[in-house]
């Protein structure tokens, strides 16, 4: 009986989204619409323009903006954070974290990247798969959850919208500000999503700048300066080295391979006829989740100083910008992992299961405040499918369909 009760309640889940669906595309074509590129990191706008579309839906968004001076200390303009509180009865609160925020579209684009085409069965737009489409996912799915209400069959604890704008800077002022001010509390949290897998840990990540200190010269007499490009290129040798060290080093974590790092700027020099005083380099060092993070940051400057340590008249500067820390799995997670991977195996029809991703999230946040959390959404089987962070970031329709049926199933599984 609970069975077929079960399946009853899941096709009338289903055909609430099939029946909204074109609804859920135009709600997420208009957050596409506006741009929440960061750098330079002006969001309110975003924020204001989704709780009026929530608005119309009878949802409450409750604005949540950070002090300006905070922001600007992030290098970032305005961050207004969103809390959509969806409460019905005595029980557990489930809360679901998306983050509207995005890296700038670059070039290449073969269509408008604040467009929000739909063209082949996809949407196109930047941040249309990272991660304004579980904008829609988590609203449709709670919408269709609450079409469900009834007095013979009443919903208990709730659901909670957490949409924030600091993911790209690390999350401190999205997430963990709503943490750290009480605003945020739920008992299990679902995030944002990239893939079709239900992600129970991820790696963590440690920024870093590191200035190397010369001096000027002429380049027609070039003993009247001190390179500090030939002492950075030590450095990179010494940095990139430690890539074939991390390949011997391996995570048990399903989806997780090895530490990697990436030096992904370089900055330096006055003109081409003079001898480089100062060069910044920026590197991203992703840590697997077995790694303490403390020591792999001795490790990384005890390298960095000892590739320059024979070189006359160069001093360096290493500051850490960003420390994330891995995402390590709860206990109490199950009921989320078991919901999610039961409905997503069937939605989807093949195998869900939990696994690992060499990303870091927002996610990782909650669980640092003893919250257990995971990760799923409207991702497509790999991020590298869906171009995101790329020119032609797109959603496939069907995912987005698909994700929102899983999300609405577990919500009911969850809180009925």
């Amino acid at each position: 009986m609970t069975a077929a009760r079960d399946a009853a309640r899941n096709a009338t889940l289903d055909a609430w989204i099939d029946s909204h669906f074109d609804e859920e595309v135009r709600f997420l074509q208009e957050l596409v619409r506006v741009p929440t590129d960061t750098p330079p990191g002006n969001n309110a706008p975003h924020a204001e323009r989704t709780a009026e579309l929530l608005k119309a839906f009878g949802f409450e968004a409750e604005r949540h903006a950070v002090p300006a001076s905070e922001v600007r200390a992030a290098g970032l303009e305005s961050i207004t954070n969103l809390v959509v509180r969806r409460h019905y009865g005595a029980g557990r609160i489930v809360g679901m974290n998306a983050h509207g925020d995005v890296v700038p579209p670059g070039e290449g684009w073969s269509q408008d990247p604040y467009g929000g085409q739909v063209a082949g069965g996809k949407l196109y737009g930047r941040a249309a798969a990272v991660s304004k489409c579980d904008f829609a996912t988590f609203t449709f799915a709670t919408r269709a959850l609450e079409s469900l209400q009834s007095p013979e069959a009443p919903l208990k604890g709730g659901v909670e919208l957490y949409f924030t704008y600091d993911e790209e800077f690390g999350g401190e002022l999205g997430p963990g500000w709503l943490l750290n001010k009480g605003l945020a509390r739920p008992d299990l949290l679902i995030a944002a999503g990239f893939s079709y897998q239900v992600v129970t840990g991820h790696n963590g990540c440690l920024q870093m700048e590191v200035t190397v200190h010369g001096r000027m010269g002429h380049a027609a007499v070039p003993d009247t300066g001190v390179d500090a490009l030939q002492a950075a290129t030590k450095i990179l040798n010494a940095l990139y080295h430690q890539n074939t060290l991390y390949k011997q080093v391996t995570s048990q974590v399903k989806g997780i391979t090895h530490p990697y790092l990436n030096v992904g700027l370089i900055e330096g020099g006055t003109n081409t006829n003079v001898v480089p005083g100062k060069v910044v380099l920026k590197l991203d060092r992703r840590m697997i989740p077995e790694e303490v993070p403390a020591e792999v940051e001795a490790t990384l400057r005890r390298v960095i100083a000892e590739a320059v340590a024979g070189s006359a008249g160069i001093t360096i500067d290493v500051k850490r910008l960003l420390l994330a820390h891995a995402l390590k799995p709860l206990p109490g997670n199950q009921p989320l992992v078991q919901a999610l991977c039961t409905h997503a195996s069937a939605v989807f029809g093949e195998p869900i299961e939990a696994s690992g991703t060499p990303l870091y999230t927002d996610a990782r946040l909650f669980c640092e405040q003893g919250i257990p959390a995971v990760l799923y959404g409207c991702g497509p089987r790999t991020v590298l499918e869906s171009n995101a962070k790329r020119a032609d970031e797109h959603i496939d329709l069907e995912d987005l369909r698909r994700a929102t049926k899983v999300m609405a199933r577990a919500l009911a599984d969850l809180l009925s």
